[in-house]
């Protein structure tokens, strides 16, 4: 990357006179770039990841962050220890589009995404760590030294990485075949992977219901399952709650429980509330219980049922059970 006039002062005079690292207000300091998210043309694989999600800036430098994907995301920098914050209220609050973060504060955009950018200056060293508050297992780390100190790599460097990490998310998960027909009754919601770098963690999301058209008969049961270790999904015929995570009231839980509701109309409203695979345990923290991983639905009446992923429909994944006598 270019070396600013006050860096060149440093390298050139670090061998006789030790230097402070000092931000001198208005001083043009080095602008970098990286983007958020990767997803395929036609929107059902997601890559979760901050790309490149490990970097090496000098203190004043600013990172920008682009979105790329129609799935939202944030660009989140939280305080060590901080209760992690539910996405809609912020941390608290949202930052504005350009803002800046030395550990002692919390800056989060809102939900973002494709085309939108958010810009975030480092006045102090440290090692901070980047989260996404919408998706588990989405972090990354800013390694922000001294100015005296030289950068190990430059803007085409995280380019290339950037760009090899979407090739390589995107081409992670084959999507399969959608056959019309399934024998077993049964669809899944979502599948994905989870993997990591020494500077976080990133995962491929593909958001389709696999069957996405499935044909049973009268009095028969269609059960949906999450096995995206990360992604929630819902499964919703009808009229889209203003809540999403909560399950409608003529939802009943199962003695293995699984979720269970009966649909006798393609007029009837039924929603399953989030269904999402268990967090992974930690030590040190309470064990959690089991996860709210299956919905069943029984249809008592021959009839054509479309139904969406409330959370995920702008992204295509949308279903139809066909009924038959």
């Amino acid at each position: 990357m270019n070396i600013s006039y006050l860096n060149l002062f440093f390298a050139i005079s670090r061998s006789t006179v030790i230097f402070t690292a000092l931000v001198i207000p208005g001083f043009a300091q080095a602008q970098w770039q990286a983007s958020v998210g990767a997803e395929s043309d036609d929107l059902a694989k997601q890559g979760i990841a901050f790309l490149p999600n490990e970097m090496w800036i000098h203190v004043g430098d600013s990172i920008t962050w682009t979105f790329l994907t129609d799935e939202p995301h944030t660009v989140s920098f939280l305080k060590n220890g901080q209760i992690r914050p539910p996405d809609q209220v912020g941390c608290p609050g949202f930052s504005s589009a350009l803002t800046m973060f030395d550990g002692s504060t919390c800056v989060t955009t809102s939900r973002l995404k494709k085309g939108q950018s958010f810009t975030v200056t480092f006045p102090a060293a440290g090692n901070f760590k980047l989260v996404c508050l919408i998706h588990r297992n989405m972090t990354g780390t800013v390694h922000v030294i001294g100015l005296n100190e030289p950068l190990p790599h430059d803007q085409d460097f995280y380019n290339k990485q950037a760009q090899e990490g979407r090739e390589r998310l995107l081409s992670s998960i084959d999507l399969g075949s959608h056959d019309e027909h399934s024998a077993e009754n049964h669809v899944n919601a979502g599948t994905g992977v989870i993997s990591a770098t020494p500077g976080g963690s990133e995962n491929l999301a593909v958001m389709r219901f696999h069957h996405e058209k499935i044909f049973i008969h009268s009095g028969e049961t269609v059960e949906w399952s999450n096995s995206d270790p990360t992604a929630s999904h819902t499964i919703t015929f009808g009229a889209e709650p203003v809540d999403l995570m909560p399950p409608s009231s003529n939802v009943t839980v199962e003695s293995d429980g699984a979720r269970h509701a009966t649909i006798s109309s393609s007029a009837d409203s039924v929603h399953s509330g989030f269904i999402v695979a268990a967090a992974q345990e930690r030590t040190g923290s309470a064990q959690l219980p089991p996860a709210i991983t299956r919905f069943r639905v029984t249809f008592t009446q021959p009839g054509i049922y479309p139904y969406i992923c409330a959370l995920h429909d702008e992204l295509g994944m949308k279903g139809t059970v066909i009924v038959l006598p």
